[in-house]
């Protein structure tokens, strides 16, 4: 009977434990969905929209917590030009004087009436090298021999042109110098309340409708608009590293901060914790 009941209660624990593993991401930026990020540029109209919404909550896009106060970061948008390129940078404060790049969209013109556009993940808190694009979806029509009619769906892996999104034609209209976000560290919009952050694996599922329509890109398209912002990045050194399952971030002062411990990676040549 001994030996039934701890059989049990290790079938138990085990999957409590399995369970609790499936609501934390492999990074600490999956809380933020790239893709969602793409869908709502896509209908933004302007920077300032777009801003908005990626930060409201019914739009699943944001769940980020870098400074775990159990409260969602308000992420500021911001736009670097470079003649026809732009990096619209993603961010939040972290402190007064300390901002975190979270993504980067670049945005190279090609043509008269053509562009193409990449997000990239920062590297503090993506995997290295995360960039997603609009996927070039195709439907082809037919039917089996003798059987029903189907349609199938496949990705061409085209670039695809953007050049007619509302929101690129806003930053590429004659007279547009370039936006920056008006908000500060505790300094929000009023229409804006953070929300308590949902576990991994419903926020994974909330966003699954955006992963339908952009994709992991094979390779870096926009490389003059990443070339040009890489020295421009804001890196915090509250942010020591990010990696499977582990973000850990410094105290700082004032902040109530929890330090969350994983594994250890090298930085300039030292094993940091």
């Amino acid at each position: 009977m001994q030996t039934i009941f701890y059989t049990l209660l290790f079938i138990l624990i085990s999957t409590t434990g399995f369970g609790q593993s499936n609501n934390l991401p492999e990074y600490t930026g999956e809380h933020f969905s790239l893709e969602g990020a793409l869908a709502a540029f896509k209908k933004a109209s302007s920077l300032e929209e777009f801003e908005k919404m990626i930060n409201e909550e019914s739009n699943d896009v944001n769940n980020l917590d870098l400074n775990n106060d159990n409260e969602t970061d308000y992420i500021i948008v911001n736009d670097f030009l470079d003649g026809n390129n732009h990096v619209i940078v993603l961010s939040t404060y972290l402190s007064e004087n300390e901002i975190q790049d979270i993504a980067s969209i670049g945005i190279e013109k090609t043509g008269d009436e053509t562009a193409i556009l990449q997000i990239e993940g920062d590297p503090d808190l993506y995997a290295e090298n995360t960039i997603i694009e609009p996927a070039d979806i195709s439907h082809k029509k037919g039917s089996g021999r003798g059987g029903p009619y189907f349609e199938e769906t496949f990705d061409t892996h085209l670039q695809l042109n953007v050049w007619f999104w509302p929101s690129v034609r806003f930053i590429y209209a004659p007279g547009y110098i370039g936006w920056r976000s008006p908000w500060r560290w505790r300094s929000n919009p009023l229409w804006w309340k953070p929300w308590r952050p949902r576990s991994y694996s419903v926020f994974y599922n909330r966003c699954a409708v955006h992963r339908t329509l952009f994709r992991p890109a094979p390779v870096r398209r926009v490389v003059a608009a990443h070339n040009f912002y890489t020295p421009r990045r804001k890196h915090s050194t509250l942010i020591v590293h990010s990696n499977r399952r582990t973000t850990i971030v410094k105290p700082g002062k004032g902040r109530a901060v929890v330090i969350k411990k994983g594994r250890t990676r090298k930085v300039n040549g030292r094993r940091r914790n």
